[in-house]
């Protein structure tokens, strides 16, 4: 084995300008190093909301978010309890795009209208983002029975989400 190496180590000291390439390659490793960290920084300075955006861009991962955050927020109310929540959507994310519109008149006088979302970079420039709409919620909270607690769970619920009183279920 170590006749390998030492018949390997012969090989590599007979090549012209060896200490050349070497250092040519250690600039290169460097180099990718250097510019891979400035772009993992450009990527971690976005804002708090761009990273909201993400981490809850699928309407799961929202229906999720609410209900953790709600289930802790309402087992803080006095005389709660164990709480559990339950939210259905009634529709999910919508996005609005910029578009440009086109109208050109044909040959025969009728008139075309074309429209074509705006790109910057083959990336669709967003204008707004629409948050889904709470269809139902349901809270299951073991203190619920009582009319005090159930009536402060119900004004911390539109506190915190606005809904409607008719969508909202509190039970024990």
């Amino acid at each position: 084995m170590m006749d390998r190496f030492k018949a390997l180590y012969e090989k590599i000291k007979k090549v012209k300008h060896i200490h050349i390439y070497i250092a040519i390659g250690l600039a290169l490793l460097i180099a990718i190093i250097y510019f891979s960290s400035l772009l993992n920084k450009e990527d971690s300075s976005s804002t708090n909301d761009d990273k909201i955006i993400e981490e809850y861009s699928s309407s799961l991962e929202y229906v999720q978010y609410l209900e953790n955050k709600l289930e802790s927020v309402l087992t803080k109310v006095k005389g709660a309890g164990d709480v559990e929540v339950a939210i259905t959507l009634e529709k999910g994310f919508e996005y609005v795009y910029a578009t440009e519109e086109e109208t050109r008149t044909t040959s025969n006088g009728t008139t075309v209208t074309s429209t074509t979302v705006v790109l910057v970079d083959g990336q669709p420039v967003l204008i707004e983002e629409i948050y889904p709409t709470v269809g139902g919620l349901v809270v299951v909270a073991s203190g619920a029975d009582d009319i005090k607690v159930k009536m402060n769970l119900l004004s911390v619920i539109q506190t915190v989400i606005e809904i409607d009183n008719s969508k909202i279920n509190i039970i024990s």
